[in-house]
């Protein structure tokens, strides 16, 4: 909040900010507890792990993480797939649906690549596109999906958060600042919504301290401003 509000030209200090929070009984956003929601496959060959927890790049689209969630609506769960930039922790993809099949990781990945091609920064063969270890990313679909496209697979051990925590730290925001604040959700379209409207904000409103107090579509506009002319970046 002080960050936000100095870049607004107000200034202000942690203490202020922190003392008229208080006495406004305002609290900044608490994560809950990660349920776990992909289950591995007993014997299906899957890719290895080329990070080895490295969930860092030098550039946009080297190297994107992806997750998926669930959200409790009135008619029924709904599951929610995302797809991620390392580089600069941008949500590229994003989708909802009622099932947690291939087709709703598959949906998020066309997505990224789709919107990556769309805002001039086409995703170009060798990107790693790592997951968990769970069914649906390990699915022979979709990983003909990732081949077609010409992205390296990479996969985490099973049972170890650490090796998709990225992944796992921007769903943990997801479910602090959209669920646990909007919800209970109504339908599955309520969910659609609210998805939409938290991503596009968090890409181009959300400052984060790994970004140097940055926005995702700032830091990655500052890294194509060195570049070669070209189209925006991101969003």
């Amino acid at each position: 909040m002080t960050r936000y509000l100095r870049r607004q030209g107000h200034a202000v200090a942690f203490c202020t900010v922190d003392r008229l929070m208080r006495e406004l009984g305002l609290n900044g956003a608490v994560r809950g507890r990660k349920q776990r929601t992909t289950i591995p496959t007993k014997d299906g060959i899957r890719a290895g792990d080329k990070l080895n927890r490295d969930l860092t790049a030098a550039a946009p689209n080297q190297v994107w993480v992806a997750d998926f969630t669930y959200v409790s609506t009135w008619t029924g769960w709904a599951y929610v797939a995302f797809v991620f930039d390392a580089f600069s922790r941008a949500i590229v993809g994003w989708t909802t649906a009622a099932s947690k099949t291939t087709a709703l990781v598959s949906k998020a990945l066309n997505m990224a690549v789709w919107r990556r091609d769309h805002y001039g920064h086409p995703v170009e063969p060798g990107l790693i596109f790592h997951t968990d270890a769970g069914s649906q990313y390990t699915s022979v679909k979709f990983t003909e999906s990732l081949a077609l496209q010409g992205l390296s697979a990479s996969i985490g051990s099973v049972g170890d958060a650490y090796d998709n925590a990225l992944a796992e730290s921007i769903i943990g925001l997801f479910k602090t600042e959209v669920v646990n604040r909007h919800g209970p959700f109504k339908t599955l379209t309520e969910v659609e919504f609210a998805l939409m409207e938290w991503c596009g904000w968090y890409n181009n409103a959300r400052l984060h301290s790994r970004l140097d107090y940055l926005t995702p579509a700032e830091y990655e506009a500052a890294y194509y401003s060195q570049m070669s002319p070209r189209r925006p970046a991101l969003v």
